[in-house]
């Protein structure tokens, strides 16, 4: 079987040998090259044809983002961003996602072995995801904000529904997407996004400058209202309880759920015993399978349940775990789902 070819461009020695340590330890990839900066790494790019790249935000002579901006322009690849877990670092993730990279990676701790280990084989399964990632899905957005000016009113005839959107790799522009098209007067959206704890108030934030909706990231014991994004804090599950009428949120750092935490799946497990059949799932983009048995069973109970198509999607996983499933009544490119879901919830 071919190998994955990585090229590692990143601008400290040690970081580059343990990047190239960790990636050649699966079967599946190759380090073909290594590059301290985006000059060298253009070079390389020409003379090993990689398959992926993994690119460090921060070094000198050109900034990732620049060399980012470029890459896509005259030769669109995959790649995987290294990030530093900062507000910082998180502003210039969200950046580099809605440019064209299809994931990013936490820049190992080298001072800590077990944090190198424990994060081992993200790296190396996200390398993997994006060799396969859909690039014709991306349409590249202009990073300025564009929100207007929010109104907040008692929303007659959706207080008693919820919308859960559960998304991973590519999700954080498609997200962005489908809130970006929705008007203030919605029901509560609540979602789980696979993210890092340091990054999912910066993610909050990015959305709420973007949109009519107020977004927030969760916390423990917020109610639930209408015309109100809930966002999943990462390193933390997220689950609702009450009633349609008085719904909370809680927030619990139980053991992970197929390998995440927060997990889609433990929050779609929630949302029938509150909201019966008046609740959407919707499933986005994402690597594996999290939520996608949680969602047969709530569409099994009767709940709506929605799936990006994989055209649009940046990978398939997720929403391709449902559709093996027969779990959805409804797959849609990523621009139909807002309208869709106008349209629909007026017969819910």
């Amino acid at each position: 079987m071919k190998k994955i070819k990585v090229l590692i461009v990143d601008d400290s020695a040690l970081i580059r040998s343990v990047l190239k340590e960790i990636l050649n330890s699966s079967d599946l990839i190759e380090v073909v090259g290594t590059a301290n900066d985006p000059i060298i790494a253009r070079d390389k790019i020409k003379q090993l044809q990689p398959d992926v790249l993994t690119l460090d935000i921060e070094m000198p002579k050109m900034d990732g983002i620049t060399f980012l901006k470029n890459l896509m322009r005259l030769r669109p690849m995959p790649v995987v961003m290294i990030s530093t877990l900062t507000q910082k670092g998180a502003t210039v993730t969200f950046d580099s996602l809605a440019i064209g990279a299809v994931d990013f990676i936490a820049k190992p701790r080298l001072d800590q072995e077990h944090a190198i280990e424990e994060i081992k084989q993200e790296i190396i399964d996200k390398v993997i995801t994006a060799s396969k990632a859909n690039l014709h899905s991306f349409k590249p957005k202009e990073l300025k904000p564009t929100k207007p000016i929010k109104t907040v009113a008692a929303i007659k005839g959706v207080s008693d529904k919820i919308i859960c959107i559960g998304a991973s790799t590519g999700g954080t522009e498609a997200i962005k997407e489908v809130l970006m098209n929705l008007p203030p007067q919605m029901p509560p959206i609540i979602i789980t996004q696979h993210i890092p704890a340091a990054f999912s108030a910066s993610f909050a934030d990015r959305l709420d400058r973007n949109c009519q909706l107020n977004v927030l990231e969760a916390e423990d014991g917020m109610k639930v209202s209408p015309g109100f994004v809930y966002l999943a804090p990462g390193g933390v599950h997220m689950t609702i309880h009450g009633n349609p009428h008085n719904c909370f949120i809680k927030l619990h750092d139980s053991e992970k759920v197929n390998r995440h935490r927060p997990a889609v799946e433990v929050m779609f497990d929630s949302v029938y015993e509150v909201f019966r059949n008046k609740a959407v799932a919707i499933m986005l983009t994402g690597m594996g399978a999290d939520g996608a048995k949680a969602q047969k069973r709530l569409h099994d109970k009767g709940v709506f349940s929605i799936i990006q198509d994989e055209n649009t999607s940046v990978v398939w996983g997720m929403p391709g775990s449902v559709h093996e499933l027969a779990a959805f009544d409804q797959m849609l490119a990523l621009d139909q789902i807002a309208p869709f879901l106008l349209m629909k919830l007026s017969s819910i």
